[in-house]
């Protein structure tokens, strides 16, 4: 059997691996060219500029191995305006910067379009190929104006072809180790079935039973944390897309910007890792439009000409940090403030605490840009990063200082398959948090006690707004002798979940929800339970807002006849903050 070009099959499939080993290195090498050119536009460096050198260099031989010839000829004509650099026959500028950063997005266009079948040196690339040149063997007064890489329209690579994103490869030591755990399990289910086996007749115990259970415990425990591992990548080649980001965002505005990268080595899952794109996109892209200032106006602020951008991750109590801090203009408080006026948010926002104030940010639609540009000013944006960040099962928060800067502060789940849930039972149905949002549990006082579906506790003194869960889901039934209430603590405000029973905390695994059920107000997910039931993971910032909500409407607390979608917010109503709340007397 024959197959591309008149291989065989067998080697066509060996093709197939060289290809997808290239698209990795040349992607590597693109990119880590990328970085040493940002690098070195901002602080111009001899010692940059032959790493710059030998990865273009090695991409050449790479594409040469291959009889890709356009990424070999448009490569040398690179090599030669960074040779012009390294003997300092031409001083590096922002221009000549800018025109090999040009050539780097070429040089990733022609390496996909070699991929796809695609030899050949377009009009595009050709011109601009020549521009290298010529620019290589100019005067050094000859400033050459950069030119914009022009897309290509390319076929898509067929998965196997191309290195998806985000995959990591699992070492071996870690294989060898998942090998040994799975072979311990093996044995230990072996015993399991020989004691059960001739268990009857023999006097053996329940006890005895668990005993045996118990001894394989911590091998699932391990295993299944080894598994987990697997899934686990570095945010680090996340993050460092974004050095070009800000470089190319920061010039359309005509300011100056550097991102500073910490804490690389962190590691998330990887389907947490892809949902955080879009959200740190967002607010990069809010940083440079609303916090960094324009050059000037940082000299007359006794700043630095040039903004500067944290991006930070660390591991914290079982979830991922990730912190965006500038050190711009910070958020204007008064002009947040005459915002919400004018939107009707808040009818005192004078009356907030200072926190809750800078919550609004994230309210839809809210913006303090007084004209719209192309990165902002729409109220697109910010709302969508708590959205996207709450589905994930994590929060953000925000602390300003007006005229010093703005640091953003994303909390996440090291993985979506697996949390520390807390079980709560409500007649025969079960209800899980994540316990790291579980502040404490107590009793519903006995004067308290009615068929509401929310209403407001004193805890120590202080206001805890509540929802019944039994109303809030219309499960319906007798309330219970005893009900309980768990306390939540979140961005938005602390709350109660009434419940008749606590369960009690434990490892769940997370499952999706079905098409079905997909969308239903405050379920986010499921979870096989232990006797083999359903739980249901729930959306807990839809409840907490909805709480908080409640408690600042006039009137009397929802009665039993409610049903859930009175006791949830719509998709377009205001959220916790819409009005004051006991919370922000």
């Amino acid at each position: 059997m024959t197959g591309l070009g008149g291989m065989t099959s067998e080697t066509a499939g060996e093709w197939e691996k060289v290809l997808v080993i290239f698209a990795a290195e040349a992607e590597r090498l693109v990119s880590s060219m990328e970085e040493g050119l940002i690098a070195l536009e901002v602080s111009p460096a001899d010692d940059l500029l032959p790493g710059i050198l030998r990865g273009a260099h090695t991409l050449k031989g790479a594409a040469g191995s291959l009889g890709f010839q356009a990424v070999t000829d448009y490569t040398h004509g690179v090599e030669d305006l960074l040779q012009a650099l390294l003997d300092q026959r031409l001083t590096v500028n922002e221009e000549r910067v800018s025109l090999l950063l040009a050539a780097v997005d070429h040089l990733r266009d022609l390496s996909q379009a070699s991929l796809a079948g695609v030899d050949s040196l377009g009009a595009v690339h050709k011109a601009h190929l020549a521009l290298l040149k010529s620019t290589a063997s100019a005067h050094p007064s000859v400033k050459a104006a950069p030119a914009a890489p022009a897309p290509l329209s390319l076929p898509r690579l067929p998965e196997a072809r191309g290195a998806t994103r985000g995959r990591s490869r699992m070492d071996l030591e870690r294989l060898d180790r998942i090998v040994t755990l799975t072979a311990e399990l093996s044995v230990a289910r072996g015993r399991m079935t020989q004691f059960l086996t001739r268990a009857e007749g023999s006097g053996a115990s329940w006890e005895d039973a668990l005993a045996q259970q118990r001894e394989m415990d911590p091998l699932f425990e391990e295993l299944q944390e080894e598994v987990m591992k697997v899934r686990m990548v570095p945010v680090g080649p996340l993050f460092r897309q974004h050095l070009r980001t800000v470089r190319d965002l920061a010039r359309s505005q005509q300011k100056l910007a550097l991102l500073e990268l910490e804490g690389e080595d962190a590691t998330l899952d990887t389907a947490v890792l892809d949902a955080l794109r879009d959200p740190l996109l967002h607010l990069l892209r809010n940083a440079l439009d609303h916090g960094i200032e324009s050059p000037d106006e940082r000299r007359a602020a006794g700043k630095d000409p040039r903004g500067h951008l944290r991006l930070k991750a660390y591991h914290d109590a079982g979830s991922v940090v990730v912190e965006l801090a500038d050190d711009g203009r910070g958020i204007q408080r008064e002009r947040v403030r005459e915002r919400a006026r004018e939107r009707g948010l808040v009818a005192a926002p004078e009356r907030l605490r200072d926190d809750e104030l800078l919550r609004l940010i994230f309210e839809p639609g809210f913006t303090t840009a007084a004209t719209v540009t192309e990165l902002s000013g729409r109220g697109v944006g910010m709302d969508v990063v708590r959205r996207d960040i709450e589905a994930l099962r994590g929060s953000v928060s925000v602390q300003s200082q007006e005229g010093k800067g703005t640091t953003l502060t994303l909390r996440l789940p090291l993985t979506l398959a697996v949390i520390q849930g807390f079980a709560m039972g409500v007649g025969d149905q079960v209800y899980v948090v994540p316990i790291q949002g579980v502040q404490e549990c107590m009793e519903v006082p006995a004067d308290e006690r009615s068929s509401s579906a929310s209403g407001v506790l004193s805890l120590r003194g202080q206001p805890l707004p509540y929802l019944r869960l039994r109303q809030v889901f219309g499960l319906g039934g007798e309330l219970p002798a005893r009900e309980n209430v768990v306390v939540l603590k979140h961005p938005d405000g602390v709350i109660g979940l009434a419940v008749d029973e606590l369960q009690g905390e434990g490892q769940r695994v997370i499952r999706p929800l079905g098409k079905l059920f997909q969308g239903v107000p405050g379920i986010s997910g499921s979870t096989i339970l232990g006797d083999g039931r359903v739980g249901l993971l729930l959306d807990t910032p839809t409840l907490v807002r909805r709480a908080i909500l409640r408690a600042g409407e006039p009137g009397e607390p929802a009665d039993a006849s409610s049903s859930p979608q009175d006791l949830l917010p719509p998709s377009d109503a205001p959220r916790a903050l819409s009005r004051p709340s006991p919370l922000s007397e």
